[in-house]
C-alpha cells in the first residue's frame, strides 16, 4: 500500500505527466458532457422507443461505443465509429492499392497524407450514416421530432439540414478530442474515448446482474461465482492482449518441421498474438453495416429481418460471421503488423541469424512459415473470446453484464488500460522513479495501425 501511495505521488511530482493526466481527464469530461447535448428539435422525453431499440443486441454495443449518445439523440450520437470505419477502409486500401502503398512507405509525410484522406473519408461516412440515423429515429420515436409533431415551430427540411450538419460536427469534434488526448494527454485518444463509453456502462451492468440474481434466483452466491468467472476471463484476456514477445528457435523449428535445432537457446522476436485486439475491432465495425443500412429502410420487412439476424447476439449467423471475420482479420492484420522480409533484412544487417537457416530469403520464408502456423490457433482463440458473451448470456447472465465476458468491449477496455499504464510507466522510468510493477514492465498491445 505504501509503495502504491509513493508511486501515485511520483506520478503527480512529474510536471509533464501531471499535466497530461489532468488534460486527459478534462477532455474526457468535455466528451461526457457533450454526449448529453440533445439535437435541436428533439423532445428528449419521447425517446423511449430509441432507448428500447438500443437496450439489447448489436445496437446496444454501438450505443456503448458512443458513450450512450446514440440512444440520447445527442449531437455526438454517431460517436467515433465513422472515423474507425474510415480508418479500416484506408488500411485495406494500403494493402491492395499501389498508390496507398507508396504513401505508407513515405514515412511521416505519407502518414500525414493518409490521415488527411481518412478525415475526408470520415466526412463521407457521416454524410451517409446521419440520414439513416434520423430515419431510424423517426421510425422508433416519431413523437420526439418536433419538426413533425409541430411543424409551425420547426420546418422538417430545416430540421434535417441542421441535424445532419450537427451530427457531422459532433463526429469531427470527437475525432478532434481524440487527437488532442493523444497529443497533449496520456494514452491513445481515440481508444480512450471508446473505453470511457464502455466503462460508463460497467456500474449499471453490475447493478442489473445483482438485481437479476436477487430477484430471479441464484442470490449473492451465484453473483460471486460470476464475478470470479469474470476475473478469470480478464486474466485470460490480459495474456491474450500482451501475447508473447518472442518464441524459442527450437519451438519455431518444431512447428515448421525443421529438426536442426542448433546448440544455443535463442529466440525470434515474434509475438504469438501479433495482431492484438485489432481483428475484433475490424470485424465488429463490419458487423455494424447491416444495422446501419437497415436504418434507411425501417418499413422493409426483408431488411429488418436480415438486420435482426445479424445483430442478435444469440443468432447462429451473427456468431458464425463474426468469428469468421475475426479469424480472417487476424491473418490480415498480422500481415500488416509483421513484415518477414524486413525482419530478415534487419537481422542480416545487425549480424543476427537463425541457426540452421540461411540469411536473407530463407530466413524470411522461415519466419513467414512460423507466423502462418502460430496465427491459426491464436486467431481461433481470439474468435472464441469474441463470441464468449453469447455463451455467458446462454448460461443465464444478464445481457448487459454478459458483454464484459470477453467480446469487443472487454478486449478494448483492457488493451487501452494496458497501453495507458505502459505510457505512465515509461514516464516514471525515464525520470528514474520506480515503475508501476516491480516484477517486470507492463506490456501493451504494441501493434501498428489504426488506433482503437
Amino acid at each position: 500500500m505504501k509503495n502504491l501511495i509513493n508511486t501515485i505521488r511520483n506520478i503527480f511530482t512529474i510536471e509533464d505527466l501531471r499535466f497530461r493526466i489532468l488534460n486527459t481527464l478534462f477532455l474526457i469530461l468535455v466528451y461526457r458532457l457533450g454526449a448529453h447535448v440533445v439535437l435541436p428539435g428533439i423532445d428528449h422525453s419521447q425517446l423511449a422507443g430509441l432507448k428500447n431499440q438500443t437496450s439489447g443486441g448489436l445496437l446496444s454495443l454501438l450505443d456503448m461505443f458512443a458513450g450512450g449518445a446514440f440512444s440520447q439523440a445527442s449531437i455526438l450520437a454517431l460517436g467515433i465509429m465513422p472515423y474507425i470505419s474510415a480508418s479500416i477502409v484506408i488500411q485495406l486500401l494500403s494493402v491492395a492499392v499501389p498508390y496507398f502503398q507508396r504513401m505508407q512507405k513515405e514515412g511521416e509525410s505519407g502518414r500525414k497524407k493518409l490521415n488527411q484522406i481518412t478525415r475526408y473519408l470520415t466526412v463521407l461516412v457521416v454524410l451517409g450514416q446521419a440520414p439513416g440515423y434520423l430515419v431510424n429515429l423517426r421510425a422508433q420515436a416519431p413523437g420526439a421530432m418536433i419538426a413533425y409533431t409541430n411543424p409551425d415551430v420547426l420546418a422538417p427540411g430545416l430540421f434535417w439540414v441542421t441535424s445532419i450538419i450537427l451530427l457531422l460536427a459532433g463526429t469531427l469534434f470527437v475525432m478532434w478530442l481524440g487527437e488532442r488526448i493523444t497529443e497533449k494527454g496520456i494514452g491513445n485518444g481515440i481508444s480512450m474515448i471508446i473505453m470511457i463509453g464502455i466503462i460508463a456502462r460497467l456500474p449499471f451492468a453490475f447493478r442489473d446482474e445483482l438485481m437479476s440474481r436477487l430477484n430471479e434466483g441464484g442470490g449473492l452466491v451465484m453473483f460471486l461465482v460470476e464475478i470470479v468467472a469474470l476475473f478469470l476471463v480478464i486474466v485470460g484476456v490480459i495474456l491474450l492482449v500482451q501475447g508473447t514477445r518472442k518464441i524459442p528457435v527450437q519451438f519455431a523449428k518444431k512447428i515448421v518441421g525443421n529438426k536442426q535445432y542448433g546448440g544455443v537457446r535463442q529466440y525470434i522476436p515474434i509475438k504469438v498474438n501479433a495482431a492484438g485486439v485489432m481483428p475484433i475491432v475490424f470485424a465488429q465495425a463490419i458487423m455494424f453495416i447491416p444495422a446501419t443500412i437497415a436504418q434507411f429502410f425501417p418499413e422493409s420487412d426483408a431488411w429488418q429481418g436480415f438486420a435482426a439476424a445479424m445483430t442478435n447476439f444469440f443468432s447462429f449467423w451473427y456468431n458464425f460471421v463474426f468469428a469468421t471475420l475475426v479469424i480472417l482479420f487476424t491473418y490480415f492484420y498480422t500481415a500488416i503488423a509483421v513484415n518477414p522480409n524486413q525482419m530478415a533484412e534487419d537481422m542480416k544487417k545487425n549480424g543476427g541469424f537463425i541457426p540452421g537457416v540461411k540469411p536473407g530469403k530463407a530466413t524470411a520464408s522461415f519466419i513467414d512459415d512460423v507466423l502462418s502456423r502460430i496465427t491459426l490457433p491464436g486467431s481461433i482463440f481470439l474468435a472464441f473470446v469474441a463470441i464468449m458473451p453469447t455463451f455467458a448470456s446462454m448460461a443465464g447472465v444478464n445481457q448487459n453484464f454478459a458483454s464484459f465476458y470477453g467480446g469487443t468491449s472487454l478486449l478494448i477496455m483492457i488493451g487501452v488500460i494496458l497501453d495507458t499504464l505502459q505510457q505512465i510507466e515509461s514516464h516514471l522510468l525515464m525520470r528514474h522513479y520506480d515503475g508501476l510493477m516491480k516484477t517486470g514492465r507492463i506490456k501493451g498491445r504494441a501493434t501498428a495501425g489504426a488506433a482503437v
